[in-house]
């Protein structure tokens, strides 16, 4: 399956369906400078800085949404994870994946990325497959990380890191003058899993990297304490929490104490008392947070690892993830409105992953907006950041909250060739806003709406989170 020609589709009005989305494009949104708040970027490959090994390294190993597609095509797994498979191979396989991917935003994604970085325009399939694998790798050896993130105005990133890293690749990249400002950001994902089986070798190292041995309820709060403290000094102002819904079950505090040195002593919650654990664990968080004047996050909605098969075979984030349809309103609301009645509620961020809640994620940060805190529905995740997605997440805050006060864009991505989609936002937005200005629905005021859509796509995210300068 291929195209007749091999030429690129992407013009300079990709996107842009009418002169004025043109012109607030081009004229304010274009040149913003980028802050991505949220992704899986590795720091040490920032830090380090030395060139990639080639196109494999820096756009196929490790990126989910490529193997899941390939998988969907019946490429065998060989040619997507293997280890003694070649990175031609893999790639020739990708090529002959993409032309099937017409209508998924890996399409897009995939000619943008290699039109803006390596002034590629032609489309990617197995007639292109040699000339685009020679060419990239070709200019990969001089193309450099912190070049990657700069040629892409990249501004200032924030990581995604567990509280038992020891930050050293943040502390080298702390000392460095160049390339964008690089801040961890707090993920204990992993502190709620006490049902599992490594649970008391995490809290090992958590012990190994606090220096607070972890003996009940107490000493564990007081390890993580330690270990937000840690990352606040190294420049940390984010906390993120990838849940299914929120925790926020009634408990007792010696009742959670109770289960975890039961835990301890190796016995396995049952459901109903993981739940009160993980209740309790993320609302101490959330008020650790405040204290700290932290933003805080929640990716909600995912259902993962469900290949099991797979997961065994590749462990976690290997394209087994889809979306999940639990319920999260009432949780949600009570673990706010308890942060809330004492006075520990921070900025917040909250991912939805299911569309059919986009107007219950519209709809709850106006519950408890006030002059002090600002709660934000972020921007379309995962399955949801595509052309659709954005779209209908952009008109559903806009018809039920403010989309003037929007934070924008993140990658959420974990290769360095992702900065695109920041793009690829900020072309929807323009679009999104001119069509209701031809349609008459909005007032024909190019420098009005073009300051919003600079603070949407910059300023009101600067301000939102509060890093160390």
């Amino acid at each position: 399956m291929e195209f007749k020609s091999n030429k690129s589709f992407i013009k300079e009005n990709f996107l842009l369906e009418n002169k004025t989305a043109e012109q607030l494009y081009f004229d304010y949104a274009e040149s913003m400078p980028i802050i991505d708040y949220h992704n899986h970027l590795p720091p040490d490959v920032i830090a380090n800085n030395k060139p990639f090994d080639g196109i494999n390294e820096i756009w196929l190993s490790g990126d989910h949404y490529k193997w899941r597609a390939m998988r969907t095509l019946g490429i065998e797994e060989k040619f997507i994870t293997g280890k003694n498979t070649s990175d031609k191979e893999k790639f020739d396989k990708w090529a002959y994946t993409v032309p099937f991917t017409v209508g998924n935003p890996l399409f897009h994604w995939t000619h943008l990325e290699l039109e803006r970085y390596f002034d590629i325009k032609m489309l990617l399939q197995p007639s292109t497959s040699n000339e685009i694998f020679r060419e990239t790798n070709h200019q990969l050896k001089t193309l450099l990380p912190k070049q990657l993130l700069k040629d892409m105005r990249v501004e200032m990133l924030c990581t995604t890191d567990d509280p038992i890293d020891d930050l050293s690749s943040h502390q080298k990249i702390s000392l460095s003058l160049d390339g964008p400002k690089v801040f961890p950001g707090f993920r204990p994902d992993r502190i709620f899993g006490i049902e599992e089986e490594n649970y008391l070798d995490y809290l090992d190292a958590l012990t190994k990297a606090s220096g607070n041995e972890i003996l009940d309820l107490n000493s564990l709060l007081d390890a993580l304490l330690s270990r937000i403290a840690f990352f606040h000094e190294n420049g940390c102002r984010i906390s993120d929490h990838g849940l299914e819904f929120t925790y926020s079950s009634h408990y007792t505090f010696n009742e959670v104490n109770a289960i975890l040195k039961n835990r301890l002593l190796g016995k396995i919650p049952k459901e109903e008392d993981k739940m009160k654990f993980n209740s309790c664990v993320l609302f101490e968080l959330f008020k650790m947070y405040h204290d700290f004047e932290w933003t805080q996050q929640l990716h909600l909605g995912a259902l993962r690892g469900n290949n099991k098969k797979l997961k065994k075979q590749l462990g976690a984030d290997v394209g087994c993830d889809s979306i999940g349809d639990f319920s999260q309103a009432k949780n949600l609301s009570n673990l706010l409105g308890k942060l809330n009645d004492i006075d520990k509620l921070t900025n917040t961020i909250l991912y939805n992953l299911n569309p059919s809640m986009n107007e219950v994620f519209a709809t709850m940060p106006g519950n408890f907006n006030s002059d002090k805190v600002e709660i934000q529905w972020g921007t379309a995740w995962w399955f949801l950041d595509q052309k659709d997605g954005m779209e209908l997440q952009m008109r559903t805050l806009s018809n039920m909250g403010l989309l003037s006060k929007f934070i924008g864009m993140l990658t959420d991505s974990r290769s360095f060739l992702s900065f695109p989609r920041h793009e690829y936002f900020r072309r929807l937005l323009c679009n999104m806003i001119a069509i209701d200005i031809e349609n008459g629905m909005l007032p024909n005021d190019i420098s009005f709406f073009g300051e919003m859509i600079q603070n949407i796509c910059y300023h009101n995210l600067k301000k939102f989170i509060k890093y160390k300068s």
